[in-house]
C-alpha cells in the first residue's frame, strides 16, 4: 500500500530505473512487460487514486501525472498500458453506486487490473460506438460488441467496455477479463508502442450483472474533469517520452559521437553548435514539463472546487499542456539521429523508439482540435465541449 504522495512520487521513481534498461529490448523483441507490470501493480502504485475514505491514498493530479511522466521516460509503453486504468477508477468516482465504489475499489486495492474496451474501428467517427449493451431482465445484461486499440485489456483482471445502452446512451460495463464469450486477443502491430499489447476485445452475448454497469452519460450532463485529468495523462507520456529522448541523445553525444572536424575540438560535446542545439531542445523540453505542471495544479484547483469554469479552465490547460509536449516529444526524438550522428540511425542501437512511440502516441487525438479550443476560449470565452476528450 502506498499511503501518500510523496511515496508514490519515490516509488514511481524507482520503478522507472529498474524498467529502463530493459526497455529497449522489450521493444525491439516486442516482449510483453508481464513482469513489469506485476512488479509496478505489486508496489501498489495502480491503486494510489482510490478515494481516502475507501482506503487509498487520493493523490493529487500534479502526483499522478509526474508518476506517469516519470514512467513513461524509462518505457512509454509500460507507461501506457495503465493510462486507462485509471480513467476507469475515475469512472467510479464519478458516477459508481457506493456499493460500486466499495467493491472495484476494493479490487484495485487487491491488485486488480483495469484495461479498456473502448474504441471501435470502421465506424463514423470515434463516438458512433456500436457495441450494445441489452437488457435481458433478472438484473442482468448482454454485451456485444468488437473493439479495437484495447490497451491494457490482455493484461487486466476487469475490463470495462463502453457500449450503448436501450436508450441509446453511453455506460461502461466492467466484465472480467475471463468472462465467457469475451475474448482478447494480441494482434497490435504499431509501429511505435509496440509492447502495449493494444489488440481486440471480441465480445460475443457476455452477461453483466448491472451492479457492473455504470452510466457514464451523465458525467457529461455537468462540469466534469473525466476527459481533463485521462487527457492529462496522455500529455505526461509524452512529456516522458521527450524525456527519455533527450536523455538519450545527451549520453550518446557524450560517449559515442564524434566532432565535426571543422569545429576544432576534440569531442562533439564541445562543439558550439550542438551546444546550441541542446539547448533549443532542453527549453523544448523545460516548456513542455512547465505546461504540464500548471495543467495539473488547475485540475487539483477545479476539483477541490468544480463549476463550469473550473472545468473550462482544467481543461483547456490540460489542451494546451497536450497540445505542446506532442510537437516537443516528436521534436526532440527526432533530433536526436541530428544532433548523434549517423551511428545513432543502426538498427542494432534502436535509438528510433523514441521517435516511434512518440508518432504513435501522438495520434490518440489531433492536436489541432486542441488548438482551435484554445483560440475560441481566448478570442470568445467559449467553453470547450463535454465530451471527454478535453
Amino acid at each position: 500500500m502506498i499511503r501518500d504522495d510523496a511515496e508514490a512520487l519515490r516509488t514511481a521513481a524507482e520503478l522507472a530505473e529498474k524498467f529502463r534498461p530493459g526497455a529497449s529490448g522489450r521493444d525491439a523483441r516486442r516482449e510483453l512487460p508481464c513482469a513489469e507490470l506485476d512488479r509496478l501493480t505489486a508496489t501498489g502504485l495502480l491503486a494510489v487514486t482510490v478515494p481516502a475514505e475507501h482506503g487509498g491514498a487520493d493523490v493529487s493530479a500534479v502526483t499522478l501525472a509526474e508518476v506517469f511522466r516519470l514512467l513513461a521516460s524509462a518505457d512509454a509503453s509500460l507507461a501506457q498500458i495503465p493510462q486507462s486504468h485509471f480513467a476507469y477508477v475515475n469512472v467510479l468516482r464519478q458516477q459508481g453506486s457506493p456499493q460500486q465504489r466499495a467493491f472495484f475499489f476494493a479490487e484495485v486495492l487487491a491488485g486488480r487490473r483495469f484495461g479498456n474496451a473502448q474504441s471501435e474501428a470502421g465506424t463514423k467517427h470515434l463516438q458512433d460506438i456500436r457495441t450494445r449493451l441489452v437488457a435481458a431482465g433478472a438484473g442482468s445484461y448482454r454485451l456485444t460488441g468488437v473493439k479495437n486499440y484495447s490497451t491494457g485489456a490482455l493484461f487486466a483482471h476487469w475490463i470495462p467496455v463502453l457500449a450503448r445502452a436501450d436508450d441509446d446512451l453511453l455506460h461502461v460495463a466492467y466484465v472480467p477479463a475471463d468472462a465467457p464469450g469475451l475474448t482478447a486477443t494480441d494482434d497490435w502491430d504499431g509501429m511505435g508502442q509496440r509492447t502495449t499489447a493494444s489488440g481486440t476485445v471480441e465480445l460475443a452475448d457476455v452477461e453483466v450483472p448491472a451492479a457492473h454497469v455504470v452510466p457514464h452519460h451523465l458525467t457529461f450532463t455537468g462540469p466534469q474533469l473525466h476527459g481533463a485529468l485521462a487527457q492529462l495523462l496522455h500529455a505526461a507520456i509524452d512529456v516522458g517520452i521527450a524525456a527519455g529522448a533527450l536523455a538519450e541523445a545527451v549520453g550518446f553525444v557524450r560517449t559515442r559521437s564524434r566532432p565535426w572536424f571543422e569545429s576544432g575540438y576534440d569531442t562533439a560535446a564541445e562543439d558550439p553548435l550542438l551546444i546550441q542545439r541542446f539547448g533549443e531542445l532542453e527549453l523544448r523540453h523545460r516548456a513542455a514539463e512547465a505546461l504540464l505542471a500548471t495543467a495539473a495544479r488547475t485540475v487539483d484547483a477545479a476539483r477541490a472546487d468544480l463549476d463550469d469554469d473550473s472545468a473550462a479552465e482544467a481543461s483547456i490547460a490540460v489542451a494546451a499542456a497536450k497540445a505542446y509536449a506532442g510537437s516537443a516529444a516528436l521534436e526532440i526524438a527526432d533530433a536526436l539521429f541530428e544532433v548523434s550522428g549517423t551511428r545513432a540511425a543502426l538498427d542494432s542501437l534502436n535509438l528510433h523508439r523514441h521517435w516511434r512511440d512518440a508518432r504513435t502516441h501522438t495520434l490518440h487525438d489531433p492536436a489541432r482540435w486542441k488548438i482551435q479550443h484554445l483560440g475560441r476560449y481566448v478570442l470568445n470565452g467559449t467553453r470547450p465541449p463535454r465530451h471527454g476528450l478535453l
